[in-house]
This record gives structure tokens, C-alpha cells and sequence, in this order.
């Protein structure tokens, strides 16, 4: 017995580990549906590691029957689809941005702020947060709890999985153009991704920050606090798999590395990993898979009263977007919001 479950955008790379962390979570299932655009039908995604799934046309199918919608198509098809699958009853957890700010749409990181789920109704959808927010609330919540922040300073090295399928074939066949001697071609960055860093992710707004930066305010402000200030410099780098963040916290009160580390040891969904010697700490490379966000070089941040320095990596991939959205569904299931699978 289980609940009849959508993944929309089954073919892209958040809907695949949405499929994979369904399976290995075992996630209380009876029907998997796989969706995708209409060039994407027919094809066969991986549910598990014996079972397919022929993905359907979102454009045609019913979601009459289907009790959870887990949603990344890309904000525009959103906008569309995610509105008329809970029209039709389903609970839609959607992993785009277009619903992130609206006031009557959650906006969820279940160890973070599990009390907003009960607004869902509202409109039948919750929001994901971007997946670079997500790793770093997960990582001030608790810091937040015992000293109150009330300004940070982030700067993000995200990998290129976050731009989708074509700029993660982007970045190695520019790095193999370059090993031999061919042109580099660029086609989903603005400039060379290949052993090059860019400082630009998503459009331009007036005031010269890039709407990547803008949303880890705003949702920040949605899902914490909105008393805290808070300045994002967000830098696509060439990693396939892997966001980090360079984080400096200035708190209302004094809080001890100490204070700082015990905190974060007990925090639901982080690791801590943070030695001060060689290897003391946690890269890109070593979270690919992994469901904790890591915590690493905690140390005083002597420029302001108050202010402590973190690295902070995940996987941007899982906890970044699909484990998260998996998770809220979770949540809505233990703490009543779906009904008991038929």
C-alpha cells in the first residue's frame, strides 16, 4: 500500500535523484509516474536498481488520482502544470523558483522550519528552496537558535550540476578541448567555465546583483528570519557535482567556537568536519551522494563583534533538491497533511 506518486521533469538531473532517493529512502509508494516535455516521452528513466519507468507527456497526462507531485521542470512549465496537478488534489512539492516568494506558497527546509508545511493548503503547493539557500540554513539554524544573527556575508562555488545536464557536458568538453589543443566552445556559460571561475549565476537586476544572489536574500529572509541582513556573491566554478559556501556570521551576541561547533555537532542533517590540520575539512569531491550538509573551518571572525567564518559544502543535487523536496513530502505524510496511503 502507498501513495501514487509524479515526478515531473523526470529526465533532467534533480528528477533522476528524485526517482533514486525515492527508492533508497523506501518511500511509501504504490505507482511511480515519470514526466517530462513531449520530445522527452517514451524514453526510460531508472526507478531503483531493477525497475524503469516510460516517462509520459506532462502536456497530456491527468493528474486525477495522484496524491504527491514532486516537481523540477524549470520555472515556466511550473507555472503551468504545478497549479492544475493540485487543482486535481494532488499536494505538489515544486523545485523551481517560481513559487518561492509567492506569500501563500511554504517555503520548506524540513529541519529548518517544519512548522510552515501547515500553509500548504493555501494554494496545494510548497516550495524548494535554491538549493545554495538550503545549505546554508541548514548551517545557521542552529547558530541562529543560541546567538541571533544579524548579518551575513556569503560567498557561493557552485558547481555547474546546478545549471542542468548540458552545462555539466559544457565543462568536460571544453576541459578536453583544452587537454587537446581544440577550441573551446560556449554555449550554456558566459565565459570559459573549463579551469576558469565566473562570477555570475542567473540574470542581472538593477542594482548589479545576480538573481541567484537575490534569492539566497530573500528566501533566507522567508524561511529564518526577515531581520537578517544578509550579501551574497554567487561564482559558478568548475566542479560537477558539489556547491560550497564561504560564510561570515556576525551575531547580536558573543558565541564561542565552542558554542558554535557543540551546536552544529547535534544540528539534524549536518556533519561537522572540522580539524585543524591537513585534510581537516570537507570539499566538493567528498559530499557527491551524501545527505548532510558539512561543516568545516569554524573559526572567529576578529573584523566584527561577534562574527564567526564557516565552510559549508553539500551536495547540490540531493540536499540541495531532490532529497529536500523527498523529505517535506515526508514530513507532510507523518505529521497528517496527506491522508493515510491507500
Amino acid at each position: 500500500m502507498g501513495y501514487k506518486v509524479a515526478v515531473v521533469g523526470a529526465t533532467g538531473n534533480v528528477g533522476r535523484e528524485i526517482l533514486q532517493i525515492l527508492t533508497e529512502r523506501q518511500f511509501p509508494v504504490s505507482q511511480v509516474v515519470a514526466l517530462a516535455s513531449e520530445r522527452s516521452a517514451g524514453a526510460e528513466v531508472s526507478f531503483g536498481e531493477d525497475d524503469v519507468l516510460r516517462v509520459q507527456d506532462l502536456s497530456s497526462f491527468d493528474f486525477s488520482g495522484t496524491d504527491i507531485v514532486l516537481s523540477s521542470p524549470g520555472a515556466k512549465v511550473s507555472a503551468q502544470f504545478a497549479p492544475k496537478a493540485a487543482a486535481a488534489g494532488a499536494a505538489v512539492i515544486d523545485n523551481t523558483s517560481h513559487f518561492r516568494m509567492d506569500p501563500d506558497v511554504p517555503l520548506v527546509v524540513p529541519e529548518v522550519n517544519p512548522e510552515a508545511i501547515s500553509g500548504w493548503r493555501k494554494k496545494g503547493i510548497i516550495a524548494n528552496p535554491n538549493c545554495s539557500t538550503i545549505q546554508m540554513v541548514l548551517a545557521l539554524k542552529p547558530l541562529h537558535d543560541i546567538a541571533r544573527i544579524k548579518r551575513v556575508v556569503v560567498a557561493t562555488y557552485q558547481s555547474v550540476s546546478g545549471a542542468g545536464k548540458e552545462a555539466m557536458d559544457e565543462l568536460f568538453t571544453q576541459t578536453r578541448a583544452i587537454y587537446v589543443n581544440d577550441p573551446v566552445k560556449r554555449e550554456k556559460f558566459t565565459k570559459q567555465i573549463a579551469f576558469n571561475v565566473i562570477p555570475h549565476i542567473d540574470t542581472f537586476m538593477d542594482d548589479g546583483a545576480t538573481k541567484e544572489e537575490w534569492k539566497m536574500v530573500v528566501e533566507t529572509k522567508k524561511i529564518l528570519d526577515p531581520a537578517i541582513k544578509l550579501t551574497a556573491t554567487c561564482v559558478r566554478v568548475p566542479v560537477f557535482i558539489g556547491h560550497s559556501e564561504a560564510i561570515n556570521v556576525e551575531f547580536e551576541r558573543p558565541i564561542s567556537v565552542e558554542e558554535a561547533r557543540a551546536a552544529l555537532r547535534q544540528a539534524p542533517g549536518i556533519g561537522l568536519v572540522d580539524h585543524r590540520v591537513d585534510e581537516g575539512y570537507v570539499t566538493p569531491v567528498e559530499v557527491a551522494g551524501e545527505d548532510k550538509v558539512f561543516v568545516s573551518r569554524v573559526r572567529d571572525d576578529s573584523t566584527v563583534e561577534n562574527g564567526l567564518s564557516l565552510w559549508v559544502v553539500g551536495d547540490n543535487l540531493r540536499k540541495g533538491a531532490a532529497l529536500n523536496a523527498v523529505q517535506i513530502a515526508e514530513a507532510m505524510i507523518r505529521d497528517g497533511h496527506i491522508g493515510p496511503a491507500e
